[in-house]
């Protein structure tokens, strides 16, 4: 059956559940909120711009997580993903789902955001397969630290790479949806490259490469 891959960000939802988990920290007294957030937003435009170091995007907004446990932080991140995340679902976008689902495709979300937001937001789209940034845990506790090749950028297809040689997949036919000029590599690789309300330097490319363009909402 051929895979069927969705970028998470902006793609299946209409804003970056990273930033959102962000001013989350903020309202649970997790965070000093105006430093945070505005240092936040500065690393987010240099995602944006295409010249964001992940790792230093993920040791700033993971150190509030820093000595507590993944129950703890699953125990804030559901009703998290319910009040924040839930209303803001591409309905274009679980409506792609639904149909790839029909057809018989494997679903993958792939996304360059922690691994218990993204594992939880998938959830929510009936989603069980999942690519993220995982987090090292030192005795029960986050540490802090990421473990293993981001999911950002190249990392996508290294971990794609590594992903279907343990699953005995392919690529033959596949799909991928993506917003983002950091997934041009992920999208080089597939069969059936799509872009998703794409950023100026992602619409560029997919229209000199004949790519489809959505638009959704």
């Amino acid at each position: 059956m051929p895979l069927a891959i969705f970028d998470l960000d902006e793609t299946l939802i209409g804003g970056d559940c990273a930033s959102l988990w962000s001013q989350e920290m903020v309202k649970l007294g997790w965070v000093d909120g105006e430093r945070f957030l505005a240092h936040e937003q500065e690393l987010m435009r240099q995602y944006a711009a295409g010249s964001l170091a992940m790792e230093d995007y993920m040791a700033f907004t993971l150190s509030p997580l820093v000595g507590r446990t993944p129950e703890e932080v699953a125990h804030v991140v559901e009703p998290f993903v319910e009040d924040v995340i839930e209303p803001i679902f591409y309905s274009d976008a679980t409506r792609c789902l639904a149909q790839h689902r029909a057809a018989g495709d494997r679903i993958l979300v792939i996304s360059a955001s922690a691994h218990f937001l993204v594992s939880a937001i998938a959830a929510r789209l009936n989603v069980d397969e999942v690519l993220a940034i995982d987090l090292e845990e030192q005795h029960g506790y986050y540490s802090g630290r990421t473990q293993g090749v981001l999911t950002y950028r190249e990392g996508k297809v290294s971990r794609l790479h590594g992903w279907l040689q343990e699953q005995g997949e392919s690529l033959d036919g596949a799909y991928f949806y993506s917003d983002s000029r950091n997934d041009l590599a992920l999208l080089r690789e597939v069969d059936k490259p799509y872009v998703v309300n794409p950023d100026s330097a992602l619409l560029q490319h997919a229209q000199q490469a004949g790519w489809p363009v959505l638009s959704w909402r």
